[in-house]
């Protein structure tokens, strides 16, 4: 679902998180291997700057041909886990408003985050930024 411009951002933070580690990267990798190691999904986090306790979940994907699984829940409870074991309190999701991003949405309103805001036309004219929080102290 992701265009080359949001591939090649991800491939950036990847890159650093391996080359700096995740406390100078300021990025955590979760992936997930089935059983001949093949990568079905990934879930990327980090600290918010100039924050107290509040992270950011900047990416969460699981392989079309993996997905109904259970795959991207449990990286998602896996990642709030890790978040909360780090002092985290508060996890901040953020999202696109276009229509193929509604099983996205779904997916976090299922699982219990709270739709904070919606900016209007915030990545493009018709395409909105939507924001979900979990509060971690309530999970």
């Amino acid at each position: 679902m992701f265009n080359s411009t949001e591939i090649d951002t991800v491939e950036e933070l990847w890159g650093e998180y391996l080359e700096k580690g995740a406390n100078e990267s300021g990025y955590e990798f979760w992936v997930w291997r089935d059983e001949p190691g093949i990568v079905r999904g990934y879930a990327c986090f980090g600290p918010r700057g100039l924050t107290q306790g509040t992270y950011d979940l900047y990416w969460i994907a699981v392989d079309p041909a993996a997905q109904g699984q259970g795959i991207g829940k449990q990286l998602l409870r896996e990642t709030e886990s890790e978040i909360s074991r780090q002092g985290g309190r508060l996890l901040i999701v953020e999202t696109s408003g276009l229509p193929k991003y509604q099983p996205t949405r779904a997916f976090y309103s299922s699982a219990g985050y709270l739709l904070e805001a919606t900016i209007r036309n915030f990545y493009a004219p018709g395409d909105d930024l939507v924001i979900f929080t979990l509060d971690l102290s309530k999970s």
